[in-house]
């Protein structure tokens, strides 16, 4: 079998000013998400229970929960696969199947497959040809980084080069809603990093992204909104300062060698204790009392830092609080 080349010259489906039109932030003017109501359940379970969200045009938006959470039946209802049981879903100001028939949605799923015994050229042209508006293929092996990849077979390819063909298939219709799930799985350090560069590259051209991720960290830093679901519905909604300034615990680490778990736990404001070796980590409700009294213990404390919640605090403060 012939490889494609994955040329911009070859020959494609029919694509309209779309294909390559410049994108402005802000010139899409219904919202890219917009639940009112959604009621989604299977059998006696409630998935998703009356949820209320939208998400504007050019928003990257990180949508966290705990297993179970209701995030999947969510993006499956944006995607178009499921019906709501009750209120309604519209994804670009349509029906989402029609947005998705449109070529406007754009989705890297973590439980994907990718054939085998074909190759990456071949496939990401596939993807091409079926999408209304296709991205020009040189742009597609720049943005996902397949340029060392086209002639490779999938079956040949390490977990993370197969999630770098995922993205590059997300992306080949040139779309205005991106969905990521657990996009950066199997990645290094340097290929997530570079990752989220190109997404907030994509953002920046007007595109809207909502990715479901378990790396907390890359939430704080990637994500303009934070969406975290619990039980089926919606326990907080804002920007990971506003998620971490709503936690009522600061970490309080400092040096102690020998130290006694027991004891730490009955200094005030202390909820919990955490000891490697000689480091100690406090989580506590009043730091300064919990300096105080630490200072005042006769314990030889050394290095001692206070610090506000990072995003993990404050992600299981609030699903422990929803339970």
């Amino acid at each position: 079998m012939t490889t494609p080349s994955l040329a911009p010259d070859r020959p494609l489906a029919p694509a309209g000013p779309l294909a390559t039109a410049p994108r402005r932030p802000g010139t899409i003017a219904p919202p890219a998400v917009a639940f009112a109501g959604v009621r989604r359940s299977y059998g006696p379970t409630v998935a998703l229970g009356g949820v209320d969200l939208r998400i504007a045009a050019g928003e990257t938006v990180a949508l966290l929960g705990p297993n179970g959470a209701g995030k999947s039946t969510a993006i499956s209802l944006m995607l178009g696969l499921i019906e709501p049981d009750d209120g309604s879903v519209q994804v670009l100001g349509q029906d989402a199947r029609t947005a998705v028939r449109g070529g406007r949605i754009g989705a890297m799923l973590q439980e994907s497959g990718l054939p085998i015994l074909t190759r990456v050229g071949e496939l990401v042209e596939l993807i091409r040809r079926l999408s209304p508006r296709p991205m020009p293929a040189d742009e597609i092996v720049r943005r996902a980084g397949l340029a060392g990849l086209v002639e490779r077979r999938t079956e040949s390819l390490s977990g993370g080069e197969a999630q770098r063909v995922r993205f590059a298939m997300a992306i080949a219709g040139d779309p205005d809603l991106l969905f990521l799930d657990e996009p950066t799985v199997a990645m290094d350090v340097e290929t997530r990093r570079a990752f989220w560069a190109d997404m907030r590259a994509f953002a920046a051209e007007g595109r809207t992204i909502l990715f479901a991720t378990h790396y907390l960290e890359e939430a704080d830093q990637v994500a303009d909104r934070i969406v975290v679901l619990d039980h089926g519905r919606i326990v907080a909604d804002g920007s990971a300062a506003d998620l971490k300034a709503g936690a009522r615990t600061r970490r309080v680490r400092f040096q102690l060698a020998g130290a006694d778990p027991a004891s730490l736990r009955g200094l005030p404001g202390v909820r919990q204790v955490d000891v490697a070796g000689d480091r100690v980590t406090l989580e506590s409700t009043d730091s300064d009392a919990t300096a105080r009294a630490l200072f005042t213990s006769g314990l030889a404390v050394r290095d001692l830092e206070i610090a506000g919640p990072d995003l993990e605090t404050a992600f299981l403060a609030l699903v422990g609080t929803a339970r």
